[in-house]
């Protein structure tokens, strides 16, 4: 097999981000062979900076180009069903931004039409093919800490300024942005399994949509996830891992982590620099999600063992019942009602 041959939807800023991250990777490997973007100056003003071959003005013509194995797809929040569903129809493999759609049901539309085409479909959960989380697997299966019984993270950032964070339309919400990593964190952390119950409370921006939530997520084996997810303020946007045996702690920026503190003892993991200015923190941290998707389009995989459509369609569940409890509902919920 020669380079994963990666498409771009979306000329925004994740894909700015995306395409930073791919060019740390060996060019044998990875090859970006064109953009889409619904304003065509937009998607060649970004094929002329990353260098991609071809640019193109809709994403009907990304998901007829015969040269692309896999789309990488960061429209905003609502979008990601009708895109999604446009590549997988197509018989395009599929890497979609978090999260995965707005709602469960969304996201269950997803995977079936994935498994009936039989294509590759994986949500953008970067988090867990960083370094620093695979050594945090390896530690818990080897039992390092014993057995985990409470789950802390946070992520606070000052984010009600900005229009997709705020705006009801553009599926805003700090659930939907960050508070979604806490809850997968969670979930890789408790082996998948289903929370026995689940307690939210927050407040609601004037928009109808959340911006401060603590949600508890209780597990079997009275084991507890406490997590906090806000837009109204900066956090340490730290997590912690604390067992029978001991504890791992993830210092700062947990979603794209680079340093762990095992029992005390601090391991670091360093991301190569960018070649450009990037929009996230860690950016670079995205290449391994890129060559995790690699090696499962090498292996004929149709999602990955990693972060499996069961895992996402967990994620989703714990998602609508947070914001049931708190009171945020999305057009999307109501669409599927109506069937």
């Amino acid at each position: 097999m020669g380079a994963t041959r990666w498409g771009i939807c979306s000329a925004g800023k994740i894909a700015h981000d995306f395409l930073v991250a791919l060019k740390t990777l060996p060019p044998e490997d990875h090859q970006v062979v064109a953009i889409a973007s619904r304003d065509l100056s937009r998607a060649q003003e970004y094929a002329k900076i990353h260098e991609i071959p071809k640019a193109y003005g809709s994403y009907a013509e990304l998901a007829e180009d015969p040269d692309v194995d896999i789309v990488h797809i960061g429209v905003v929040n609502p979008y990601h069903l009708p895109t999604t569903l446009l590549f997988i129809e197509a018989k395009k493999n599929v890497l979609c931004e978090k999260p995965m759609g707005m709602n469960a049901e969304e996201v269950k539309t997803m995977v079936q039409a994935a498994q009936q085409q039989q294509v590759f479909f994986m949500e953008g959960y970067w988090t867990r093919f960083f370094p620093a989380t695979e050594r945090i697997r390896s530690l818990l299966s080897q039992g390092s800490v014993g057995d985990v019984m409470v789950f802390h993270a946070e992520f606070g950032s000052p984010q009600l300024t900005i229009p997709r964070c705020v705006e009801k339309e553009m599926g805003g919400g700090g659930l939907l942005d960050i508070g979604g990593y806490c809850i997968q964190f969670a979930s890789m952390i408790f082996n998948g399994e289903e929370p026995e119950s689940i307690t939210a409370s927050g407040f609601l921006h004037d928009t109808g949509v959340d911006k401060t939530i603590s949600i508890i997520l209780n597990y079997s084996g009275q084991r507890q996830a406490a997590l906090t997810c806000t837009m109204t303020a900066k956090m340490p946007n730290r997590a912690s891992i604390n067992g029978t045996k001991g504890m791992i702690e993830i210092p700062s920026t947990f979603w794209c982590p680079t340093e762990l503190f095992v029992s005390g003892q601090s391991e670091k993991f360093l991301l190569p620099p960018p070649s450009l200015k990037m929009h996230f923190t860690n950016s670079t941290g995205l290449r391994y999600e890129a060559e995790h998707v690699r090696q499962c389009l090498r292996k004929g995989l149709k999602e990955s063992p990693v972060l499996t459509h069961k895992d996402s369609l967990l994620i989703s569940s714990i998602l609508d019942e947070v914001r049931k409890q708190v009171g945020v509902s999305y057009p999307q919920d109501k669409a599927h009602h109506q069937h």
